[in-house]
């Protein structure tokens, strides 16, 4: 039986975000609780009925969560979270996707517009106190957007706003998603998860915007990285094990496409040792894409529907239901 509104205890679980203060904000008289610190949500989840958090869960957690019914992801990745461990015990789990599909979207389009622009180079340049002239080789130059050809990999919500966005600027999409008979979500033309080589060589960027599952692990491999031309550029805003690392680095050291520019990697935060911080043609920030001032409320604005779908005991139709 879900708790009622009266007896009803929530633990919003993260070490920067202002869940809690944003919540009551909406004097929903729910009792409440925050947690800054993994250590903090060990010692205080056995007082939780529900549980928002993303990436301080541990399952680990799950055999001290005597009274934990439903978990309120705040991100829309689920790899954290052990769905058998969780079914197991009857606890519900819902995403938060598309709370910040705009946001991610439009850091990709920052990072185009970055690396074409030349932006980092110019950053760099003003801390040298450097005035750069003007460039004569035509392939160094910075460049204009309009014409050029988008590979979105994964048409979901931002890959779709990301197409829309790259419409603005005149460019041709092609979308890749893993059921093409779902629609081109805004892209020019649809294709399927296996295409990927096959549709590289056509694309001035490759933007990857899916989410991770075993069948998109790995998926931009040595293959498609070595399938692109040499002037284009990768941009990876959904997770770092999507692409393959070492491929990525491989081509970036060999200078087999003109630049790299990723907000996700492999391991986060990103090793000392990579060498992915220094080669002069990676562009990195630090897993920032889905940063917006919008994100607690958008979070609890899924959380409050949720909450009222179980009091309903519409436990089967939670909105971004995982389990």
């Amino acid at each position: 039986m879900f708790p009622s509104k009266d007896n009803l205890t929530i633990c919003f679980a993260h070490a920067a975000y202002q869940m809690q203060a944003r919540f009551e904000q909406r004097k929903t008289g729910i009792k409440s609780f925050q947690v800054w610190a993994y250590d903090d949500l060990v010692k205080r989840i056995a007082e939780a009925d529900i549980v928002v958090a993303s990436g301080m869960w541990k399952n680990d957690l799950i055999p001290h969560a005597s009274k934990l019914k439903f978990i309120q992801s705040i991100s829309s990745g689920m790899d954290q979270y052990s769905k058998e461990q969780l079914g197991a015990k009857g606890v519900r789990l819902a995403s938060a996707a598309g709370v910040n599909a705009k946001a991610v979207a439009e850091h990709a389009i920052a990072l185009i517009l970055a690396i074409f622009r030349r932006l980092p180079e110019a950053r760099d340049n003003q801390h040298k106190k450097m005035w750069r002239g003007m460039i004569g080789d035509l392939g160094q130059r910075e460049d204009e957007l309009g014409g050029k050809t988008l590979l979105v990999v994964g048409m979901g919500r931002i890959g779709s706003h990301l197409a829309l966005l790259a419409k603005a600027f005149g460019m041709k999409v092609i979308g890749i998603r893993r059921d093409p008979s779902q629609g081109e979500n805004g892209a020019d033309s649809i294709y399927g998860m296996g295409d990927l080589v096959k549709l590289v060589p056509q694309a001035d960027i490759v933007a990857l915007t899916c989410a991770l599952t075993p069948e998109t692990t790995g998926l931009m491999s040595a293959a498609a990285f070595k399938a692109m031309k040499s002037a284009s550029v990768f941009v990876n805003v959904a997770r770092g094990k999507v692409a393959d690392e070492a491929a990525l680095i491989d081509t970036m050291k060999n200078n087999r496409i003109w630049a790299a520019a990723i907000d996700v990697t492999a391991e986060e935060p990103l090793p000392a040792a990579s060498p992915l911080w220094t080669l002069p043609n990676v562009f990195v920030t630090p897993h920032t894409a889905g940063e917006t001032r919008a994100y607690e409320d958008n979070v609890i604005d899924i959380l409050v529907e949720n909450l009222d779908r179980l009091w309903r005991d519409e436990k089967a139709s939670l909105r971004n239901q995982v389990l």
